[in-house]
């Protein structure tokens, strides 16, 4: 049992005060940290899994083609026979106004209408998806393609240049998760030393209860009961911050509809890891507090 029973008459014995102490707000904020760490984590996860998945079998294929009309020909040309490919789940033409609308962006026109952006020559883009796992293959087989279709083109796989963001991405996942599992140390810790300052403070009532009769595992009872509520009502108040400040984030977030923090969500699985955590830490930090009593109490005899 996490919160042992404990008669009325026997918790008399140790005060009964909500809140008091540091313990218990050292132990709230280090919850609070751990579920936002958890939880960016868990975004960060699923943003790298959703781009390694977007990435891994699309491909672009660039026409620089001098000729307008040829390029436009040949990129037609590339996508049709693309899509009648076995090994090509789809073939898209990138059109030109979208290319515009893209690179205005960068030259200060939202809608891609600028003179110095029309006179650009625009290469033509045919975006490819490959079907299956045998990308290498796949690749061969389209570089025969496009060399039969738009000899001089060139095959630009989106792994080359969002790989890189995919695995940096993945390495800050992997540092969240680092940060749950101090972070839930340091709890341990806190309710380690929690644990034998509360013997210390309370020797006397120990000795007398010894005195009556009281075995270990009586008096072990106790003071576990004292301790989980106190870690208990900090990882409530911990929890209940961090559930504010993430709905927060994710008010602010479901504004974001594209790039890559669009990819970044907790999903199902990320919302049920974050429910468990504080249940997990409160039984946590009891079996953590009735061990360090154990041990402590059979040094005192």
């Amino acid at each position: 049992m996490i919160i042992p029973r404990v008669p009325v008459q026997h918790r008399r014995l140790l005060p009964d005060r909500r809140l008091s102490g540091p313990t218990p707000w050292v132990i709230a904020i280090l919850m609070m940290l751990t579920l936002l760490a958890a939880a960016a984590g868990v975004g960060l996860a699923r943003s790298a899994n959703a781009i390694g998945s977007a990435i891994s079998g699309r491909v672009t294929v660039q026409i620089v083609t001098a000729n307008p009309v040829t390029r436009a020909e040949q990129a037609a040309a590339l996508r049709r026979a693309a899509a009648a490919q076995p090994f090509v789940l789809s073939a898209r033409a990138v059109g030109r106004e979208e290319l515009r609308a893209t690179l205005g962006q960068w030259f200060g026109s939202a809608d891609g209408d600028d003179p110095v952006l029309n006179s650009l020559p625009l290469p033509a883009l045919v975006d490819i998806d490959f079907v299956g796992e045998n990308r290498s293959g796949h690749m061969q087989q389209l570089r025969a393609l496009v060399a039969a279709e738009a000899p001089g083109a060139r095959i630009i796989p989106h792994a080359e240049w969002l790989g890189p963001v995919a695995r940096l991405i993945g390495s800050l996942a992997w540092i969240a998760g680092g940060l749950v599992v101090l972070m839930t140390l340091a709890s341990a810790a806190v309710v380690i030393m929690t644990a034998r300052a509360a013997l210390g403070t309370h020797f006397a009532t120990i000795e007398m209860l010894h005195l009556i009769g009281a075995t270990d595992r009586q008096i072990t009872r106790l003071f576990q009961r004292r301790i989980a509520i106190d870690t208990a009502y900090g990882i409530a108040l911990g929890s209940v911050v961090a559930a504010a400040i993430l709905l927060l984030i994710g008010w602010q977030w479901a504004g974001i509809t594209s790039g890559l923090a669009a990819t970044a969500s907790l999903g199902p699985t990320g919302w049920a890891l974050l429910l468990a955590l504080p249940l997990l830490a409160i039984a946590l930090a009891a079996l953590t507090a009735r061990q360090t009593l154990l041990a402590a109490l059979k040094k005192i005899l």
